[in-house]
């Protein structure tokens, strides 16, 4: 027996929800004649199966092995278009594609004025709701019927054409530069996190100045100005600049709620966008804003007007509950954000199929923070080897560098100093491996190393000194980012006044960020 293995047709029949295996089964017995085909039976054993298994399949005699391979892929193509059929994954977007058929059909029969008018209509509404590439193609389609035939509809048919194409074509160039840069440097933030010094800030700068196309913003619409509020929104966070984080992720949120009725043509924009707008005022330490956004983003999610498809469920999940996290780590409530991990452990079991090991990796590592800044130092160890010991991640290098500094803090806390030392060489091997060793890990690092010479005596003096060293770090543009990840100057000041984690930040909040 072949063990898990992945197979794409197995994915695709598991993803389907009663609905949708209902619809199949009704599209193909549609003619008699599928009732008992090879692909019907393929389908019916794979759906009872628990993992797919090729041994299994050919041994019940539904198809021969020769044949397996043709018979998975008609039995693929025709789940997908019983699928297209199905009203829940119609949109807008179909209902443009469907006219643009019917259209194209239209003008192979030689109806051309019937071909035009379903496209005039269906280039109205792709322009309404910003479908801009599909209004080209529209247009495209137009020009070739009125260059070949005298259709007499217009008579300055052409002029119109050749300034809709131009202007359509304009806004497509803008919108795919805006995209490419917005992903370019949505890349470079997974692969490397923030700038990490002047250097890097300079290329990061040069790049993004070097590929924003000028833009009168007076002709741009939502597509546009999404893009562009994604790109300038990439290169903040970058840049470790959250105010403009805050302002461009804002932006982008009320382009939503300014325009309704993108929401559900757009959802995972909306979610994403609602994701960085949380995430920036997380930075900010503003807890009232945080929590008012997160409550507005459930009810709008909670609503039954809100459409989810398996994709937008997922993400609703992983934001809904990232930042129903992050919310006890802006005023150290971590106790009261501990109930939520046995709940969100159970939900990321129904999910395993759907959530990335990059996006399971930030769970854990939330995890991990939740329960060290609880005091549960065993606990926050437990969830960080789920990192650690994970040799197929590759993404967010510096998520990977500071959960080994925080697992060393966990252990030095835990008093698990019996194997400090392999820890602190496998530490140490790992972050010059990845070139990331910055200043705040190498004064933590050595600032371990050297506390079995401490008496105890003199321990608090040696965390008042670090504490000193440290603090130089705080507000420094490129070596603060450590302290987004791991706030080591509030254990340090935990560690001198004798008081928990979650005391100190307490404490900070009300000082500095309560009304």
């Amino acid at each position: 027996m072949t063990k898990g293995q992945k197979d794409n047709l197995f994915s695709l029949v598991k993803s389907l929800n009663k609905s949708e295996k209902r619809q199949f089964k009704l599209y193909v017995g549609r003619l008699g004649v599928n009732t008992d085909s090879k692909f019907l039976n393929l389908f019916n054993f794979l759906d009872k199966a628990k993992v797919y298994d090729e041994a299994a399949i050919i041994k019940t005699g539904i198809v021969k092995k020769q044949q397996l391979a043709n018979v998975k892929a008609h039995l693929y193509k025709q789940i997908l278009i019983s699928l297209k059929l199905n009203p829940s994954h119609q949109n807008v977007r179909s209902q443009i594609r469907e006219q643009l058929d019917f259209a194209s059909i239209l003008y192979h029969k030689g109806l051309y004025k019937q071909s035009l008018k379903i496209l005039d209509k269906a280039k109205d509404l792709a322009i309404s709701n910003e479908e801009k590439n599909m209004a080209f193609e529209i247009v495209e389609l137009e020009k070739i019927i009125e260059a070949q035939y005298i259709t007499r509809s217009i008579s300055n048919r052409a002029d119109e054409l050749a300034i809709q194409a131009k202007e359509l074509s304009s806004l497509n160039v803008i919108a795919s530069k805006l995209s490419n840069l917005s992903l370019q440097l949505y890349s470079i933030m997974l692969k490397t996190g923030y700038v990490k010094n002047e250097d890097e800030s300079q290329v990061v700068t040069k790049y993004f100045n070097d590929r924003l196309p000028k833009i009168d913003f007076k002709k741009i619409g939502f597509r546009e100005k999404l893009w562009l509020y994604k790109a300038h929104l990439w290169y903040s966070f970058l840049m470790q600049d959250f105010l403009s984080c805050y302002k461009y992720s804002s932006k982008l949120v009320n382009l939503f709620y300014d325009n309704p009725k993108m929401i559900n043509l757009n959802p995972v924009f909306f979610l994403k966008g609602n994701n960085y707008l949380l995430e920036s005022i997380f930075y900010l330490r503003n807890k009232p804003k945080f929590v008012e956004k997160l409550n507005h983003l459930k009810e709008t999610v909670d609503n039954t007007k809100f459409i989810k498809d398996q994709n937008v469920s997922t993400l609703v999940f992983l934001y809904t509950n990232f930042h129903s996290i992050n919310q006890h780590f802006i005023d150290g409530s971590f106790e009261d954000g501990l109930e939520l991990i046995p709940k969100i452990e159970n939900q990321l079991l129904e999910y395993s199929n759907r959530i990335d090991p990059h996006h399971q990796m930030i769970f854990y590592y939330k995890f991990a923070s939740l329960e060290f800044g609880a005091g549960n130092n065993k606990a926050c160890i437990k969830h960080l080897n789920k990192i650690i010991t994970n040799k197929s991640l590759s993404m967010r290098e510096d998520l990977l560098c500071f959960s080994r500094v925080l697992n060393l803090v966990a252990h030095y806390e835990a008093g698990l100093d019996y194997h400090l030392d392999s820890l602190l060489r496998s530490t140490y091997k790992f972050l010059i491996k990845m070139n990331d060793l910055h200043e705040v890990q190498k004064e933590m690092i050595k600032f371990i190393r050297g506390l079995q010479d401490i008496y105890p005596h003199d321990l608090k003096n040696a965390f008042k000194d670090l504490l000193e060293r440290l603090k130089v770090y705080e507000d420094h543009p490129f070596e603060r980012r450590s302290f987004l990840y791991l706030d080591i100057i509030s254990w340090l000041e935990s560690k001198i006044e004798n008081k928990t984690v979650s005391e100190i930040i307490k404490n900070k909040y009300l000082t500095k960020y309560a009304p």
